[in-house]
């Protein structure tokens, strides 16, 4: 079963890294005390595969923190690599649900962290989803993660 198994925020643009045990997730602004929540709706939280990511290290020889490629959530036994397909899936976690709305792109700090790290997260959306809160509630490390497929 797959189950959440990092949770991050940004308090500004290219700010630390804050990692959480638990976090409240809001209709209005997504992860609170979230920066990229507040933006954009559609943006207001991202997840990234644990696998995908471990897998794209070792192949580059590299060890990184999943809180390098700044994302909120880090998820287990899941990955994203049916790209476009995705869009409009929702994503239930604990008692929150997301909408999944688009691909996170990979920019160009990727490569600050190692060079060639942005490309080997260009394709097959390995980089993760952005997704809009459904749902409100609050998520800890932990919670069981289900992928419900677009009705």
């Amino acid at each position: 079963m797959p189950k959440l198994i990092g949770i991050a925020t940004h308090t500004q643009p290219k700010g630390a890294v804050i990692q959480h045990q638990s976090i409240q997730i809001t209709l209005k602004t997504g992860l609170e005390n979230d920066y990229r929540g507040q933006s954009d709706p559609q943006k207001q939280v991202t997840l990234l595969s644990a696998k995908t990511w471990n897998n794209i290290c070792q192949n580059l020889g590299v060890n990184l923190d999943w809180s390098a490629r700044r994302a909120n959530l880090l998820v287990d036994d899941i990955d994203f690599s049916e790209g476009e397909t995705l869009i409009g899936h929702q994503v239930q976690v604990g008692k929150i649900l997301l909408e999944i709305t688009a691909e996170t792109d990979p920019c160009a700090r990727m490569d600050e962290l190692h060079l060639g790290l942005k490309n080997a997260l260009t394709p097959n959306w390995f980089g993760g989803v952005r997704c809009k809160v459904l749902k409100a509630g609050t998520i800890q490390l932990g919670d069981k993660i289900h992928l419900l497929k677009r009705i």
